[in-house]
């Protein structure tokens, strides 16, 4: 029986912010790949990154284990690695390079490795596996046991031979994710995850995948693994998936990761029959066109849906546009107020500094947030991946600097309207601005009803001061920053 050891490079206390926040999940992408592995007879161990200290750590586990492959199998699902953080780079070439001194052929999937592969072969890597990868590392392990020497034949791989750097064909994704088994989660210890969910937010929330893929073509988004396409698993298996981590982990809430939710005709209708029987509650990403169609939003609400995080981007139509977002600033509006009506919690990803923004353009993303007052919001800048239009257009300027350290550093990584300096400071600024409103809204919400008064909402309430001094501050930096640029 043929030894795998598994692991992925996201460490999370390399990633302040996150750590901070403590919502972490379980690498979901990992455990897919990991699945099937043992469904074919290897022998398969996990050396899970997400709460160690240091890289080193996989130092005895390699000495114990004895590993005759190691892969590095980023989680395709979690947003945050298709970043590309350079701290989780060098936490892999750390891995890979403790791996290389004991003899383990290395093998890498992740979304930085398809961008940049020639860094992780330079870093001892082998094979880097391109697209969806369990199939393809299935057909490399078979290959490699059985001692074939070209490797050429097995698509989406991507290596080095007498120095030259070979890609082989595209490999064909699956059409049917239910083929998939469940993911190992065996391999994980659930309860480490538990623990830090219950001591800082009072519940367990775990996450689950239910299709692969977008079929969209926002200009600034990447989509190195699973591409413009858009694969499913059926209702039934992930309604009975929830049900098995609610019934032997606690699970009581879910992170549903799919780009977008549902946009398969009729899923949202019979997952919300499959479902409504269950206590959990589950966040989605979605946009707000597909929010519209008849009878979404009730399925959502039926289903058990608390939270919808929309890719809102900006309140500029102008800006949308830009992107190709195909969505408008009305539509936003609408598919807001319709989820709280059907007491669901709306949620707005949002994207300063794309190109050709202007300060008009910013107080309408502004005067958009302070309207329809979300629930959360979520503040980036513009961020450049490979393989998108965008990265095209700014891709000149990117000489010095192409990723960040880690997902707070929101640094401005190629010319724009505004100094880079500045868009860290609109973001402090319009978090606290947007918590000030939040909180005073919860206050007239409990003046009325007192009834209405949670830890939560007495959290917001006695913030305000702090998130409103701090507004002020922000407020103040920017227009000095505004003042000192040259005309």
């Amino acid at each position: 029986m043929k030894k795998v050891l598994f692991s992925h490079s996201y460490f999370l206390r390399f990633d302040p912010k996150q750590w901070k926040i403590q919502q972490a999940y379980p690498p979901l992408a990992t455990l897919y790949a990991a699945s099937l592995l043992k469904q074919l007879g290897y022998q398969v161990e996990l050396f899970d990154t997400m709460f160690s200290l240091s890289p080193d750590e996989i130092i005895p586990i390699l000495e114990k284990s004895n590993p005759e492959y190691f892969i590095v199998y980023d989680d395709g699902f979690n947003y945050l690695t298709k970043m590309c953080l350079t701290n989780m780079r060098e936490a892999a070439f750390r891995m890979i390079a403790l791996a290389k001194e004991k003899g383990v052929k290395t093998i890498v999937s992740s979304s930085d490795s398809t961008d940049h592969p020639d860094l992780y072969l330079d870093a001892g890597a082998d094979f880097i596996l391109y697209g969806e990868g369990e199939r393809t590392l299935e057909a490399l392990l078979d290959a490699l046991i059985h001692g074939v020497e070209n490797f050429s034949d097995i698509n989406g791989l991507i290596f080095r031979s007498e120095e030259k750097l070979i890609k082989t064909a595209k490999r064909e994704v699956m059409k049917d994710l239910d083929q998939l088994p469940v993911p190992a989660w065996e391999l994980i210890n659930v309860e480490d995850y538990k623990k830090r969910w219950v001591n800082h937010h009072g519940y367990f929330s775990m996450n689950i995948s239910t299709t692969r893929g977008c079929p969209f073509h926002c200009n600034w988004c990447a989509k190195p693994i699973y591409g413009n396409r858009y694969s499913v698993h059926s209702p039934d298996r992930i309604a009975k998936e929830m049900a098995y981590l609610q019934t032997n982990f606690g699970a009581s809430h879910f992170w549903i990761t799919d780009d977008i939710f549902g946009l398969k005709p009729g899923w949202i209708t019979e997952f919300a029959k499959l479902t409504k029987q269950h206590t959990f509650k589950y966040k989605i990403q979605s946009r707000v066109d597909l929010l519209l169609q008849e009878n979404t939003i009730e399925a959502l609400a039926e289903s058990g849906c608390e939270t919808v995080w929309m890719g809102a981007e900006s309140g500029s139509q102008k800006i949308l546009d830009a992107m190709d977002k195909g969505t408008t600033v009305s539509q936003i509006h609408e598919a807001s107020t319709l989820l709280k009506k059907k007491g669901i919690k709306p949620a707005f990803f949002l994207q300063f500094g794309y190109p050709g923004e202007t300060q008009d353009d910013i107080e309408k993303t502004l005067e958009m947030v302070m309207t329809l007052l979300p629930d959360d919001i979520g503040i980036s800048v513009s961020y450049p991946l490979p393989g998108t239009k965008f990265y095209e257009k700014v891709k000149n300027d990117l000489e010095t600097k192409a990723n960040w350290t880690d997902s707070d550093e929101l640094a401005m990584m190629f010319r724009n309207t505004y100094p880079a300096a500045y868009y860290k400071l609109l973001q402090r600024f319009v978090h606290r601005k947007y918590r000030t409103k939040q909180g005073m809204a919860e206050l007239e919400s409990v003046i009325k009803k007192p009834a209405l008064l949670s830890l939560n909402s007495l959290r917001r309430i006695v913030s305000v001061p702090v998130h409103y001094s701090g507004s002020l501050y922000y407020k103040k930096k920017m227009e000095k920053m505004l003042h000192e640029i040259p005309a």
